[in-house]
Parts: structure tokens; C-alpha cells; sequence
């Protein structure tokens, strides 16, 4: 699987309005073949908007970009919307189950995503993914209320680590309730340089799913 973070600086007031017009055209690459989902909001935080998109691979994300979005990003009119843009994109290196049956369902139920961009330390990253295989998945999963979700390599000192949530109540009861815990075992500043967290509610509108096409008579 592939993975693309993207963060947009987007003028207030009507300049959002103005964004999130266009984000809703992007529902026309629902039929891009090997797309797995995209979904988006605003970040209070940081005034921007952040979304995700991920893909079955490598390969189905570069025909993608080739062969059709910048004819969808002028059709939206996008481009006039936002100024200045930041991406990053590498391949899926982890899938976190969670309460949702598969990470499509997962992408379209959530309500909440949270996002732990980390920079990693030099010769920490062996022991980074085992933590995220063995504490922080198996403790988010039995975190009611955590759907799914993924981590992806931005870079060798990179990873982004992506959940998906049912609401900011599950998320909050987790934070009380499992975060600490979790954070002990882990011991994280042994292995992060820096870490940047996102916590973004998604704007249903912008969700992206695939259309399956139908079946014909028989």
C-alpha cells in the first residue's frame, strides 16, 4: 500500500468555503482504478487543511499522478484556493486493525484522524517498528472506538502514523485511559528525534471512496 500526506495553507473565512469546494470535486477519481480512499479536514491547530490519501501501491498512485490529476486539479479550480501546499507520500510499512472490518470501511466511517508525524533518531528505526507492532497497534486496537489505520515512510528518518477514529469522545477516552500507559512502555524519546501530532476532524465531504462498478444483468 501507498500512502500521501498532504497540508494546504488556505486564506480565512471565504477562502475555506473556496477550498472546499474544490476538495469536494476530487469525488470523481472515485473510479481511479487502485485507490483505496482519501480522506481530509481542517486542522484547528495549525488553521491548515491536512488529508490522506492511500492507494494499493506504488504503482497505482504514479499512473494516477501521471495520467490524471492535474486535469482534475484545474477542473476543480483548486489551485487559486490555497497558497502554498506541502506533500509527501512512501509506501505503506504497517496496517493497524481496529474496530472497523478492513481499512475501507475504516475510511469511511471515521469521524477523526490523528496523525503522529515522527523524525526519528539515527539507527532507531528497527526498533521504532517493533514498538509500533507490538505496543502501539495491539494497545490503540483494544482502544474502543480506533478504527483503523496505517503506518507510512515519508524517508528513512520519517514515518507518519495514521489512526482512524470513531469521534473525539473515543479519542479522548483513550487519551485518559490507555495514552499514558502506552507512552511508558514505548518510551518514545528513545527513538524520536522530533514529533509533530495532528488531530483532524474530517469534513464528510471530502471523503473519497472507490466505486465498485456494477454488475450487469445475467
Amino acid at each position: 500500500m501507498w500512502g500521501k500526506w498532504i497540508s494546504c495553507e488556505v486564506p480565512p473565512g471565504d477562502g475555506r468555503e473556496r477550498f472546499s469546494d474544490a476538495q469536494r470535486a476530487w469525488s470523481v477519481i472515485g473510479d481511479q482504478p487502485g485507490l483505496v480512499g482519501q480522506v481530509g479536514g481542517w486542522d484547528p491547530d495549525a488553521g491548515r487543511a491536512r488529508l490522506l490519501g492511500l492507494w494499493e501501491d506504488a504503482e497505482a498512485y504514479g499512473r494516477f499522478m501521471r495520467e490524471r490529476h492535474d486535469a482534475v486539479l484545474g477542473a476543480s479550480g483548486q489551485d487559486g484556493t490555497f497558497t502554498a501546499i506541502g506533500t509527501a507520500a512512501g509506501a505503506v510499512v504497517l496496517e493497524m486493525p481496529g474496530d472497523a472490518t478492513g481499512l475501507p470501511r475504516a475510511l469511511e466511517t471515521a469521524a477523526l484522524l490523528r496523525v503522529a508525524d515522527c523524525r526519528l533518531r539515527p539507527g532507531r528505526t528497527a526498533h521504532f517498528l517493533a514498538v509500533q507492532r507490538e505496543v502501539w497497534a495491539p494497545g490503540m486496537a483494544a482502544a474502543g472506538g480506533m478504527l483503523g489505520g496505517v503506518v507510512i515512510r515519508l524517508d528513512p528518518q520519517r514515518y507518519l502514523v495514521t489512526t482512524l477514529w470513531s469521534g473525539p469522545a473515543a479519542h479522548r477516552r483513550y487519551a485518559v485511559e490507555r495514552l499514558p500507559a502506552l507512552l511508558e512502555r514505548a518510551a518514545i524519546e528513545d527513538d524520536l528525534g522530533s514529533l509533530t501530532g495532528h488531530l483532524v476532524p474530517l469534513e464528510p465531504d471530502w471523503t473519497v471512496l472507490p466505486v465498485r462498478p456494477r454488475r450487469g444483468p445475467r
